[in-house]
């Protein structure tokens, strides 16, 4: 089991990677639908720590599986073996989700024990087969392990002990990648990377699409009317902005010019995926809203989708300024991002549907003038014929 080349040319995901993201979708669906659901009904306060306890779960299960494949993805059969035990482990971890928005992380607990069985075995395997990369395989396998335990020790006090337990622990697996590298960093490739990166982003995009087509199609039961489809069509246009938004920097060149930072880049993506969620959460509220009576007030339902893109766009600025050189004035993202928080007080005057067409409008206007390169004519054949030589 070497180590593959990080300057490997043409990396991209392998399908066995696509597969494994797709046993996420579940899981960030029913995340997605909790916090839509607790928000419809004047909640949101309440669940947006169980929010984040949940998705960092998800975030940090899959994070783990991808830095790893990156350095290591030798698609043998024993690898895929333990990737198949690391499915298995995601899939538990999704059968969990309602129950640990509730406060119980048990079965996502085991979900992560599974998955942590896969995982480690492919580092110690790592350690065996890769002299050079022994110590930071050996401090990986060592530290999943010895933080584990104490996530399984949680459950062993009432209500799995105080809230701020959990981030201790959430810490302490976090703090894994920091010590294990030490000795060197491990392979990974950068390209790749920003593609696996960018391949959620999808799945969370998404997923959006998903909890706002489900909450047109229990609207539509009540009578369509133009108020859902302005905000339906609002909500696609958000997205398709976010989605151009985020690709309009080249990760991969930045993460491999400050390798060094990959850290900051790495574990800075989970707000921003965190609010991709939450995005598709709040879209559904809207929806809802146009088509049901809803506890929410209009204030707060637009907040549910205003907050997390104003977030995206600071956060996906940040992580690409400190990576390389960008043309995207801070000025104006932040300019943006208040002027999208600002829908949030507009929003009882103008009402919901209006004020997603308002944030729809600011980020086409932040892509016309920052994200957009200039339109240059293409010379003709007879032009192009004419040129020196």
């Amino acid at each position: 089991m070497a180590a593959r080349d990080l300057g490997e040319p043409h990396r991209v995901s392998s399908p066995l990677e696509l597969l494994f993201d797709l046993t996420f979708v579940a899981a960030v669906s029913q995340v997605a639908g909790r916090l839509a659901h607790a928000t419809e009904e004047a909640h949101l306060g309440d669940s947006v720590a169980p929010f984040f306890m949940v998705f960092f779960a998800i975030w940090w299960a899959w994070m783990n599986f991808t830095w790893f494949a990156s350095a290591y993805d030798t698609d043998d059969v024993l690898y895929r073996v333990m990737t198949f035990v690391q499915m298995a482990g995601v899939l538990v971890l999704a059968a969990g989700v309602p129950d640990a928005f509730d406060g119980d992380f048990t079965t996502v607990t085991i979900g992560y024990l599974v998955m942590r069985v896969g995982l480690v075995s492919l580092w110690v395997r790592a350690a065996i087969a890769h002299p050079a990369g022994r110590a930071t395989a050996l401090r990986y396998a060592a530290g999943l392990s010895i933080v584990q335990v104490f996530w399984v020790s949680r459950l062993a006090l009432p209500d799995g002990g105080p809230m701020w337990l959990f981030f201790v622990c959430a810490a302490l697996d976090l703090s894994v990648p920091l010590i294990a590298e030490r000795p060197g960093m491990t392979t990974w490739h950068p390209h790749h990377i920003a593609e696996r990166y960018g391949l959620f982003t999808i799945i969370l995009l998404g997923e959006s699409v998903l909890a706002a087509t489900n909450a047109v199609q229990d609207s539509v039961e009540h009578g369509v009317s133009g108020k859902l489809i302005t905000i339906a069509l609002a909500g696609l246009a958000i997205l398709f902005a976010l989605w151009w938004v985020y690709f309009s920097e080249p990760a991969g060149e930045g993460l491999e010019a400050r390798r060094d930072r990959s850290f900051i880049w790495g574990y800075g993506h989970y707000f921003i995926f965190a609010a991709l969620a939450a995005i598709g959460a709040g879209l559904e509220t809207a929806v809802a809203s146009a088509g049901e009576h809803i506890e929410a007030s209009t204030r707060t339902v637009v907040a549910a989708v205003a907050v997390p893109v104003a977030v995206v766009l600071v956060l996906l600025w940040a992580l690409h300024a400190q990576m390389r050189r960008t043309n995207v004035r801070p000025a104006l993202i932040f300019a943006a991002a208040a002027l999208v928080l600002l829908t949030i007080l507009a929003a009882p005057g103008i009402g919901v549907a209006a004020s997603l067409i308002a944030i729809a409008v600011l980020l086409a206007l932040l892509i016309a003038t920052t994200l957009t390169p200039p339109l240059t004519a293409r010379p003709s054949s007879e032009n192009a014929a004419e040129r020196p030589r």
